[in-house]
């Protein structure tokens, strides 16, 4: 009743207006429906826009978080053994290289939890070892594999081809044993030092996500020694791929350890990558694929022993 009494005092209204005007019955009557229906359009248009662009700004949050997931996923699935669905193709591995640093802090929560269980009933020495197997699980041994490769195909070839033929051959020789070796007593007695459950939780964890931070850097500075193989077929990753690893690494070490310590760290973990760099750029050419696991393996061992030498 409300609305039909208000649609009358509307049409009476209108009446009104037609009857002081000198037009037309005919004439009036069309030009209040287009006065109507360009009234009708100015309401309802910024309603649409409005839908229309908050509708845009949903989907376009939605595909930048699928796309952020999608990348983490990659990463994960790409370094470590954790049971997770395949990555659906393609893989644009250089693009997912800016979540690297999430995948060291999963690998140092796991070692720092295992410690922190063991140390609960064990002395700091066999805890750190079971901290280090833990972390060793998690990725399948992946990057102390390509340590063992490259120090075979460094120290037994005598030119590049021989190198790169020693590096992909799966056997495992004397050089590859003995970096195996003093890498994990160098990180065993790093942590060992440190002994506190928090403070080695915080130097796992560093170690593990700024570690993997640098791993764009080397990507994005040389060239693949080879054609195909992992390394070739990883891509090379945008300078701001880079940036955002190097950034989420620091952020995600500000958390865990003081600022002084964390910026040591981060140099620490720069000038173990960049010596291998250079080494890797002297011996074969550029980077593989085993190239890349013994940078994560360097820079881990030094931010390892950065902390246990600082006060």
């Amino acid at each position: 009743m409300i609305r039909r009494a208000r649609r009358a005092r509307s049409g009476r209204t209108e009446l009104a207006r037609c009857a002081r005007s000198a037009l037309p019955g005919g004439a009036c009557a069309r030009r209040l429906r287009d006065e109507r229906e360009r009234s009708d359009w100015r309401v309802e248009r910024p309603a649409a826009s409005a839908e229309v662009s908050q509708a845009a700004g949903g989907g376009a949050r939605r595909l930048r978080d699928e796309t952020l997931f999608s990348k983490l996923h990659l990463a994960l699935a790409f370094l470590t053994r954790l049971p997770l669905p395949p990555p659906a193709p393609p893989f644009a591995l250089a693009g997912a290289m800016g979540m690297f640093p999430l995948v060291g802090l999963v690998v140092g929560c796991a070692g720092a939890g295992v410690y922190a269980l063991a140390a609960s009933v064990l002395a700091p020495g066999p805890s750190v070892w079971l901290a280090l197997a833990a972390t060793v699980l998690v990725t399948g041994g992946l990057h102390e594999d390509g340590l063992a490769d490259v120090a075979d195909g460094f120290g037994g070839g005598t030119d590049k081809t021989a190198k790169l033929a020693i590096m992909k051959d799966s056997r495992i020789g004397s050089f590859g044993v003995l970096a195996l070796a003093l890498g994990l007593l160098l990180r065993g007695t790093a942590l060992a030092q440190l002994a506190r459950p928090e403070l080695v939780a915080g130097a796992l964890i560093a170690a593990h996500v700024l570690s993997r931070a640098v791993l764009p850097l080397v990507l994005r500075g040389l060239a693949p020694a080879r054609d195909g193989g992992l390394g070739a077929g990883a891509g090379r990753p945008e300078p701001a791929v880079c940036l955002l690893a190097l950034a989420l690494g620091l952020a995600l070490c500000l958390v865990v350890l003081p600022k002084i310590t964390a910026v040591a760290a981060l140099l620490a973990a720069l000038l173990a990558a960049g010596g291998m760099a250079l080494l890797a750029q002297r011996q074969i050419g550029g980077h593989t694929g085993d190239v890349l696991g013994a940078v994560q393996q360097l820079a881990e061992t030094a931010v390892l022993l950065t902390l246990a030498a600082l006060p």
